[in-house]
């Protein structure tokens, strides 16, 4: 496949050019070269850019994210991390099922 450059991997991904720059800047992502004044990557940095997506919405800081990869850039899954964050995340839904359902009631008295 053909390197990709920085518009195009943010048309893509739908992550903005100055993010793809900071999460470069944090070793998170990595271009290889230029064309012209743009970076250049590989088409593998979607499938890292849909992880990190992912660890962002599930709540892991950028640090977190970028020691889930390997220095080669494989992932490397912290599996009492992940359990750890997924206790979070229960906790987290009970709260907000107790809110939902303290509204609901409150609603209807």
């Amino acid at each position: 496949m053909r390197d990709i450059d920085i518009a195009e991997v943010a048309e893509q991904s739908g992550v903005r050019a100055s993010t793809l720059r900071f999460y470069e800047e944090k070793g998170l992502i990595a271009s290889h070269g230029r064309r012209g004044l743009r970076r250049l990557f590989d088409p593998g940095v979607l499938d890292r850019l849909a992880l990190i997506a992912l660890g962002r919405a599930s709540g892991f800081s950028l640090d977190e994210i970028g020691r889930m990869f390997a220095p080669d850039g494989r992932p490397r899954i912290d599996r009492k991390m992940l359990a750890a964050k997924a206790d979070e995340l229960d906790r987290t839904i009970r709260r907000l099922n107790a809110m939902r359902d303290g509204l609901r009631h409150a609603a209807v008295c």
